[in-house]
């Protein structure tokens, strides 16, 4: 079972380098110490003003602020609580049958009743959207499985960052696979989120795993991928509309095969953002000349399947992502500035590489993320004498 980390950080099993997520029970533990010092406080006061002054209505303030954080228990006893020192305050300064200090007291036993049950709604909804969220990691685990560390000649790291948006998944997606002469290499990102969007990666990722290890072209295999996503398209049109009032689905890709024994990258470009290679200290987009269309849109945009070729020599290191990554913002709303952070990182290895990337990220955004993302660093090693 994968592991739902803080900040909403998402990493597969085989990565369990991160810092487990702070425990909400200290914090709140902490917090309980706010309404208790409030009822202290203004018992103390209460009895020691003039009997014309009265601060007992203050009192409700506890249990509805200790229904923001704690659970119906702990709202209930500090209800509880309040109710007992309303009743010392009445009993110091007149007595509890006092008129005044009666409706008081009534008062605030019924706000602290409902802010009980309100404490009661919040905890059972958080309950229900962390189930859901741990469903949904669970079948996203399945879906996308990590990386190999090793695929010939190539060291490889991956990471999934998960957003903390309820519990929507995205459709972020990588893969990999091995053939005769070398390693291809997919990493896309499905329109949408949801159980949409993890279909169309899902369709996507078996697709690939079905082909990619056939002696074929990236164009042939780009066309499978094509096929895949535009023939479920074509049976959810015959079937039902989409949820999301969308009239297409599509998922933009970045297709890669990297041969053992020749030092480039050869790739197709499906309408998704360019990889960086890190080479002797300079961070170079791979841009192409020619991108093809999302997949799932050769319909609607046609156009012919690019293959273009980049060096990419030994101890050289290609960062594959999505848009998650660069479309993250701070709190000015500007943008992560990927390539300039890369900078500084060129002479990491893959696994180095995406941990500063990814702690990096986490604190530029203040440990929430707006997207999911994907990460793929690739190095080509040395070949062993």
């Amino acid at each position: 079972m994968p592991r739902r980390l803080g900040y909403a950080f998402y990493v597969h099993p085989l990565r369990r380098d991160l810092v487990p997520r702070p425990s909400r029970r200290g914090g709140r533990r902490l917090l309980l110490a706010v309404p208790f010092a409030l009822i202290a406080a203004v018992t103390v006061v209460d009895v020691l003003v003039p009997p014309d002054v009265h601060l007992g209505p203050f009192l409700i303030a506890a249990p509805a602020v200790t229904a923001s954080f704690a659970g119906p228990r702990a709202t209930a006893f500090v209800g509880a609580v309040a109710v007992v020192a309303q009743t010392v305050v009445a009993v110091a300064r007149t007595s509890a049958t006092d008129l005044n200090h009666m409706y008081q007291i009534v008062a605030l036993v019924l706000i602290s009743i409902i802010a009980t049950f309100f404490a009661h709604l919040r905890e059972r909804d958080e309950n229900r959207v962390a189930r859901l969220r741990s469903i949904t990691h669970a079948a996203q685990s399945v879906v996308l499985p990590p990386l190999p560390q090793r695929a010939g000649p190539l060291r490889i790291a991956s990471v999934y960052l998960a957003a903390e948006e309820e519990a929507q998944m995205g459709g972020d997606l990588y893969a990999a696979a091995r053939t005769a002469s070398g390693t291809r290499l997919l990493i896309g990102d499905a329109r949408g989120k949801g159980l949409d969007a993890i279909s169309e990666a899902s369709l996507v990722l078996g697709a690939f795993r079905v082909t990619a290890r056939r002696e074929q072209g990236l164009p042939e295999l780009v066309g499978q991928l094509e096929a895949g996503v535009g023939s479920a398209e074509r049976t959810r049109g015959a079937t039902a509309a989409r949820p999301d009032g969308a009239d297409e689905a599509f998922v933009t890709a970045l297709v890669l095969d990297i041969p053992d024994h020749e030092p480039v990258v050869r790739l197709v470009n499906c309408g998704h953002p360019p990889p960086l290679l890190l080479s002797q200290g300079r961070v170079i987009p791979l841009d192409t000349v020619g991108t093809s269309p999302p997949l799932g849109l050769s319909d609607v945009l046609a156009a012919d399947v690019t293959v273009e070729t980049f060096p990419f020599g030994v101890e050289d290191v290609l960062l594959l992502h999505t848009d998650g990554v660069t479309e993250a913002r701070d709190h000015s709303r500007a943008f992560y500035p990927l390539t300039e952070r890369l900078a500084a990182w060129t002479s990491d290895d893959p696994v180095t590489l995406l941990d500063r990337l990814r702690a990096d990220l986490r604190a530029y955004v203040g440990g929430h993320l707006d997207d999911d993302a994907a990460l793929v660093a690739v190095q080509r090693v040395a070949p062993e004498s």
